[in-house]
């Protein structure tokens, strides 16, 4: 069996169907993992929801910052929800668009794997998290976001403040925090303030801010981490921590990267503006 983590598609239908071909996925034998970030800007958002999700029992998929946005936006009113852009809309009211939202409301922001020594996530760790404490922080969320009162939780998560975790965190302080360090994290402080402002590559952020990979004092990272969300960054393999956000949905490319080989091994098509694989 093999197992292969799949970057940041963002509604790139195209290559995720030339990726597939190009591992030679094969549903009666391999899992396929999703970084998040399945929907928006590449104009086939509703397709690759409804393929990703006809391989649910193939595959594991965590959220990311676009599709916690399109939940959101689900969950307003109908004059607002016809305001969003015309590739969400075509989701939010498709036939099927209740029962594939529902399905990814329902998908975790971190998934473990012990025997395979990984761990997925879209976009970071707070400097002080372990994997353990990552994993239950998450939790907390996803019991919210599968519960009775997901609507409401939904149209409060957005927003910048606190910018920094601390276990004293209660409400929905608590609930943003973790949100935003799962699903928006890039460039943090050594005591694990989010710079939400800051998006280019490492190199190009203000003094005092390190990416969350590299924040001074980290925690002990007890598993392999594979990651999206920082299109800017490209392809990153260091320190424990693989990150595949290749921009596709920017001319870039959609990458995969085999998890249950000894060295991870990396196979790539071009991304929307189409090509051959790599």
């Amino acid at each position: 069996m093999a197992v292969y983590a799949i970057g940041d598609i963002q509604g790139c239908l195209d290559p995720l169907q030339r990726l597939l071909d190009a591992i030679r996925f094969d549903p009666a034998n391999d899992r396929l993992w999703f970084c998040g970030d399945l929907v928006n800007r590449g104009g086939d958002s509703l397709e690759v929801l409804r393929l990703i999700h006809s391989l649910d029992i193939h595959s594991t998929v965590v959220l990311g910052n676009h599709d916690l946005s399109l939940l959101a936006i689900a969950a307003r009113p109908e004059n607002e929800r016809r305001r969003t852009n015309a590739e969400l809309q075509k989701v939010i009211f498709a036939d099927d668009g209740p029962q594939l939202l529902d399905w990814l409301r329902t998908r975790p922001l971190v998934h473990v794997d012990q025997s395979l020594g990984w761990m997925m996530l879209h976009a970071g760790l707070a400097p002080k998290w372990t994997v353990k404490i990552a994993r239950a922080r998450a939790h907390e969320v996803e019991q919210r976001l599968a519960g009775p009162n997901h609507a409401k939780l939904l149209r409060s998560m957005f927003g910048n403040q606190p910018a920094t975790w601390s276990p004293k965190l209660d409400g929905m302080d608590r609930v943003r925090s973790i949100i935003n360090i799962c699903t928006r994290m890039r460039f943090c402080s050594p005591k694990g303030t989010l710079d939400f402002d800051e998006k280019g590559r490492p190199g190009s952020q203000k003094a005092g801010l390190y990416p969350w990979f590299e924040v001074p004092g980290h925690a002990e990272r007890e598993l392999k981490i594979v990651c999206g969300h920082w299109s800017t960054l490209g392809l990153f393999q260091g320190l424990g921590v693989h990150a595949i956000d290749t921009g596709c949905v920017w001319g870039g490319k959609l990458t995969a990267l085999r998890l249950d080989t000894e060295i991870p091994q990396l196979i790539q098509v071009a991304g929307k503006f189409g090509g051959k694989p790599e």
